[in-house]
């Protein structure tokens, strides 16, 4: 199993503090440091200090981190143009000696649309959007260099692309989809995605919707452990029961629903959890770690999960 950092900046941090955090889980051997792709807080959040930019930040973190995989889970293909996200990705993943990958979504949160002026199309013509980022995005990256590429979609059009910065990874960073949608998701994952990723569902459930994508990938002729399997999950440990609600409390929540919903308790309960879903074919977890000034939680997380 992978396991994989996973932070929340539109809750409210700095570029300092995601980059320590960031940095620790490096020297542990952690597999990636992912954030989400967003702008305003959630739930009972103030969102001070404020959000980061996802890109942004990943570029400081190309610099700025040694030997870790960095990329979002995911980006609204609602916030930015396709053309200058092509360009952030490659230059993103060369800055990083090829350590980006891109995660895609439709985009779900209208407030936050709404709260940055952004347009937010209706379900369907979203999906329409992001099969047309996946088609352009492939096919910048699959133009050989000195030839154009054109593409005509539902959504968008593209002419006479040079198709450059070409990211270091060839032919281009693993792109993840995810999400439990019966028709359109597990098509386009099929089709695009290197990885399929199902967010803070139960392993039964998790097992339900990527035998769904198995499916599509053999309707489509695609073997499908070609991908990668992952879960998103949130997690608490502590070395005690103490430790643990000290830690739940911090994030604003109980420590026995943090252990019915997600990777939480002792050490024995972290790696029980992490059995049931392997069990069920998944490949890699994000660990979602809500609070990204308690550096000591990663080494709780590490001893349970990477030793």
């Amino acid at each position: 199993m992978d396991y994989r950092i996973f932070v929340e900046p539109q809750q409210g941090t700095t570029y300092g503090r995601l980059l320590a955090l960031a940095r620790h889980a490096d020297e542990l051997g952690f597999g990636g440091f992912f954030t989400s792709d967003h702008y305003l807080s959630m739930g009972d959040s103030n969102g001070l200090p404020g959000p980061t930019d996802a890109w942004t930040t990943l570029a400081g973190l190309a610099r700025d981190t040694r030997r870790i995989r960095l990329g979002t889970l995911v980006t609204p293909i609602t916030f930015r143009h396709i053309g200058p996200l092509a360009v952030s990705v490659a230059q993103v993943d060369q800055m990083s000696g090829g350590r980006v990958e891109l995660g895609l979504g439709a985009g779900w949160y209208e407030a936050e649309h709404q709260a940055q002026g952004l347009a937010f199309p209706a379900i369907g013509k979203r999906f329409d959007l992001l099969e047309d980022t996946l088609e352009i995005m492939t096919g910048m990256w699959n133009t050989p260099i000195g030839e154009t590429f054109d593409y005509s979609g539902r959504m968008l059009t593209i002419e006479g692309s040079p198709a450059l910065p070409k990211p270091e990874q060839r032919p281009g960073p693993p792109i993840i989809i995810g999400g439990s949608g019966p028709r359109r998701t597990p098509r386009l994952a099929a089709r695009f995605a290197s990885e399929f990723n199902v967010a803070f569902t139960a392993p039964e459930r998790w097992a339900e919707v990527t035998n769904i994508v198995r499916d599509a990938c053999g309707a489509g002729g695609r073997d499908p452990d070609d991908l990668v399997y992952s879960s998103a999950q949130v997690v608490c440990c502590g070395e005690n029961d103490a430790e643990m609600k000290r830690r739940a409390a911090a994030i604003g929540r109980q420590s026995d629903e943090l252990r019915q919903n997600g990777f939480a308790g002792s050490r024995e309960e972290l790696r029980a959890r992490a059995a049931e879903f392997s069990e069920r074919g998944c490949n890699r977890v994000y660990l979602q770690v809500l609070d990204d000034q308690d550096l000591s939680h990663l080494d709780c997380i590490a001893e349970a999960l990477l030793t």
